[in-house]
């Protein structure tokens, strides 16, 4: 049966979880019927552990450290071998909650999890092969002490900003290190256009849970994210920072080098949601439902610019409700809307490109940059050697380059039409980075292949 109230347990017993599936099956419903009530923070743990339980093969709960208050922020990860990057998968995160009084982020993370494991155990091809392929990282609450305060305020009477920070009411979205300032300095120096050099003494400028989650993003190699907030209905992508003053009173447009990629990325998502491209809602017009952040209003210390300019991380905003605290009532109706737009989403980080590279002695080289000519922006190397580089259909020309060796090139075709198979070896001397490359556009890739591919 479903639990529909909340339960205060004990941390002890929070920790036995794991150990006692049946109790864990009590406490937490997989059903869309039973999706009618919202989970204060032992709820959304119970939940979390329940899955493991449920799919303790394909799952791992870990925390990236502490709220001020010193809750978890737990994180659950979905792939086939969990905790352990395997070279040439890419590394894939949901964020939720980021507001503390924007909920349901946090509930369709929590179904969403629940999804992928119910899917998974009954064999679902397109969710095994996505589970497979893919190492999935699921945040769903950054802010569990500002949803606690919004909680207790409850949907009814919660205000619009009541719990949007964290407990020192900090709003943890503005909250980052401020690297667009430096990207436009860079702009007219010819300064580096990638993994942005932090401020002195930034860990002492940032909350705890936003350095919490600036350090999960250098641990793991992030290639796409999405952070879901609520307040309006639109997919919003970077930058959010507009380089320019306002202009009669309204900000202007600040594209990425990546700008047609993120819309791409956002129309994905709009167009897979119920309602979100139609481009009415919430008394706002967007066009197919997606805008650019700097566009709609211009903001500093966002997590999305920040994830660009100082990772390998492609990241948009899903505002997904007019409503920030909707009733519990609403809760089945918001899951079918995202069920298959957070699906689909999460099967972009196929797109694009990946490969592997080596020196003459095929020892995997780190930190290697990967540049695309057309798109002022580069993407790095791995810790095993493997990159990721997201790219719309068309011919590319790829180079590869690292420290103390010389730059390859190569001119590599992106679906979605099958292309021809193409092997390329790349004899090598010393100090040229060694790349073996075959393309492929159009079907299945293998993540095992240690050798660069393409994919659609």
């Amino acid at each position: 049966f479903c639990l529909l109230f909340s339960l205060d347990c004990s941390s002890s017993f929070l920790h036995l979880l794991p150990l006692q599936p049946l109790i864990a099956q009590v406490l937490t419903c997989f059903s869309v019927s039973c999706f009618t009530f919202h989970h204060r923070y032992e709820d959304m743990v119970r939940a979390l552990f329940t899955v493991q339980n449920e799919c303790p093969y394909i799952t791992r709960i870990y925390s990236i450290g502490r709220s001020v208050e010193g809750r978890h922020l737990y994180v659950l990860e979905i792939s086939d071998n969990p905790g352990i990057h395997e070279a040439l998968e890419p590394e894939f995160k949901y964020v939720g909650n980021m507001h503390g009084n924007e909920v349901l982020g946090r509930e369709l993370l929590i179904k969403l999890s629940q999804f992928l494991c119910e899917e998974y155990r009954a064999r679902n091809p397109r969710i095994v092969r996505l589970i497979h392929d893919t190492r999935i990282h699921i945040l769903p609450s950054m802010n569990p002490d500002g949803y606690e305060v919004a909680a207790r305020q409850g949907p009814e009477f919660n205000g619009y900003l009541v719990g949007r920070g964290n407990a020192r009411e900090i709003d943890l979205n503005r909250n980052f290190p401020d690297l667009n300032a430096y990207m436009y300095y860079y702009e007219k120096t010819n300064g580096p256009n990638h993994h942005l050099p932090l401020p002195d003494n930034w860990e002492h400028q940032v909350e705890p849970e936003t350095l919490a989650v600036i350090k999960w993003m250098q641990n793991y190699n992030f290639v796409l994210s999405a952070n879901l907030h609520g307040g309006a209905v639109v997919a919003n992508y970077p930058f959010d920072k507009s380089k320019d003053p306002r202009i009669r009173g309204r900000t202007t447009y600040a594209a990425t080098p990546d700008d047609k990629l993120f819309k791409e990325l956002a129309r994905t998502y709009s167009y897979a949601h119920s309602w979100m491209h139609h481009g009415w809602n919430c008394g706002d017009f967007f066009t197919e439902g997606i805008t650019n952040g700097a566009s709609w209003y211009s903001l500093s210390k966002g997590m999305q610019d920040f994830n660009y300019l100082h990772t390998n991380c492609f990241e948009i905003t899903l505002e997904l409700s007019c409503d920030k605290f909707p009733p519990a009532s609403a809760l089945r109706k918001e899951w079918l809307a995202n069920r298959e737009a957070l699906v689909s989403y999460l099967e972009q980080v196929h797109h694009g490109i990946k490969g592997m590279v080596y020196d003459e002695n095929n020892n995997p080289i780190s930190n290697a940059e990967i540049s695309v000519v057309g798109i002022n922006h580069d993407v790095t190397s791995g810790v095993d050697g493997d990159y990721f580089r997201l790219l719309l259909s068309g011919t590319h020309t790829v180079t590869a380059s690292a420290y103390g060796y010389l730059p390859f090139t190569s001119t590599i075709t992106v679906g979605p039409a099958e292309a021809i198979q193409v092997g390329m070896i790349q004899s090598v001397s010393h100090n040229y980075i060694h790349k073996r490359s075959f393309v492929f556009g159009g079907h299945t890739c293998n993540p095992f292949l240690l050798n660069s591919l393409i994919f659609t």
